[in-house]
């Protein structure tokens, strides 16, 4: 199986000492999110790749040579502030701590994601097209893939509607920002790409692909893998991952996050965790039923 550290939460952030706690134990344990008395065990031994998605990876650069797996980084890179990303560090921190992976596991193996991109007063088409071209010209040598999405409407973009400002994108946004996306990474040897949207935008010069391609998981094990679903009614072509995270644990705060929907509900989560427990909130009770997870 391939190990998602995570999409429910940034693990290496603010997890960081209890992933290397679980992985020198050998094993993790992971509560089903809609049934949660059934606990997944999950032996790194079955483990054949890992992918660390963050925002700030600088807490697990240290301990990348201890882990004996394939590791694919997605570093999340966006342009927004305070006002939209409260507790995300230093956007130059973040770059130097891409370039130092880069060199540790190799460039084709760390994606950036400019992720969500949403259109406001403040960030508006002018804004991300600069800020996109200065990016690209800073991982110079250091990336060669960048992922775009686009801003979705979840409980918590609505629930921060005032604050993100934000306003519907035209045909003409998608293809400006098509456009000049793709300009900017092909003249730093980059490619631009989406997954999972219903605009690629292609035709303006983005690549089809995936976050994970199969050719790229097969590269890196040796083995295939079945797709990703993420709903019963549409299908990615991403390759299966499971996803040892928690969600409402992100302490990031961004206004726009799929993953948290209540402030409150993350703090409580943040001050259950125990860096020792087998889970990433809580400890396992006499009641949980746990199975192990293989594939």
């Amino acid at each position: 199986m391939i190990l998602n550290v995570s999409g429910r939460t940034d693990i290496v952030a603010f997890y960081t000492e209890w992933f290397m706690n679980r992985y020198k134990d050998g094993f993790v344990d992971v509560r089903n999110p809609f049934n949660p008395k059934l606990v997944s065990r999950i032996y790194f031994d079955d483990v054949d790749a890992i992918l660390f998605c963050t925002k700030n990876p600088m807490p697990i650069i240290d301990y990348l040579k201890e882990i004996d797996k394939p590791i694919l980084f997605h570093v999340t890179l966006t342009p927004y502030k305070s006002d939209i990303e409260p507790n995300v560090p230093s956007k130059d921190k973040v770059i130097e701590a891409i370039k130092k992976i880069s060199d540790i596991i190799g460039v084709d193996n760390i994606y950036v994601r400019y992720d969500p991109i949403f259109l406001s007063s403040k960030y508006d088409i002018n804004y991300h097209k600069k800020v996109f071209e200065r990016m690209c010209s800073l991982l110079d040598g250091y990336v060669h893939h960048i992922i775009v999405s686009f801003i979705d409407d979840y409980k918590n973009v609505r629930k921060n509607e005032k604050t993100l400002n934000y306003r519907a994108f035209t045909e003409d946004d998608y293809k400006e920002i098509g456009i000049s996306f793709s300009e900017s990474a092909s003249k730093y040897g980059m490619l631009v790409q989406t997954c999972f949207e219903e605009r690629n935008l292609v035709e303006y010069g983005f690549h089809k692909g995936e976050c994970i391609s199969h050719e790229l998981a097969y590269k890196l094990t040796g083995k295939t893998y079945k797709n990703w679903t993420a709903r019963k009614e549409q299908k990615c072509n991403c390759v299966q991952m499971v996803d040892i995270g928690v969600y409402n644990s992100c302490k990031h705060f961004c206004k726009y996050c799929y993953a948290n929907y209540s402030e409150d509900k993350v703090s409580e989560n943040y001050s259950n965790h125990d860096s020792n427990s087998s889970l990433l909130v809580g400890n396992i009770q006499d009641d949980d039923i746990i199975k192990v997870r293989k594939k």
